[in-house]
């Protein structure tokens, strides 16, 4: 969850009402979406894989990344977010370093979600037991 504290300015709040779309998978994303208030539905290929909630973000892979939108942000209630562009992103992670593990914790949950969801191991990724498999390959 990220810091509430940094998205505290009430004049930088964006409503959204329940099933207006944020954002959609296939779009051009250069805008991440911290939520202050209410609940977003995530959805992948029309199948809901995530709610966020108030504290969360949304839409980040956008400022790692120029592809895409991988999924479609629509809100599950009345909420209330902060547009965050690539160079707010970046001040953030300058002067805030926790934002930056916050942001990457938030991916690497939503990963092992998406893996548990395909059932992928840890072990399917681990780069230590892709050596070891292949040098036991070599023998």
């Amino acid at each position: 969850m990220t810091k509430l504290s940094l998205f505290s300015h009430p004049e930088d709040f964006v409503p959204f009402s329940t099933g207006q779309i944020i954002f959609k998978e296939g779009d051009m994303g250069k805008i991440m979406y911290a939520i202050v208030e209410g609940e977003v539905d995530i959805f992948v290929g029309g199948k809901i894989i995530d709610t966020v909630g108030s504290g969360g973000i949304i839409g980040e892979m956008a400022l790692i990344d120029t592809c895409p939108r991988s999924a479609t942000a629509v809100p599950k209630t009345d909420c209330k977010v902060v547009p965050v562009s690539r160079r707010h992103f970046t001040f953030l992670i300058q002067h805030t370093p926790d934002f930056a593990l916050d942001v990457m914790k938030v991916m690497a949950g939503r990963l092992r979600h998406m893996n548990a969801q395909f059932e992928v191991t840890p072990n399917d990724f681990c780069e230590e037991n892709s050596i070891k498999n292949d040098q036991r390959n070599e023998n």
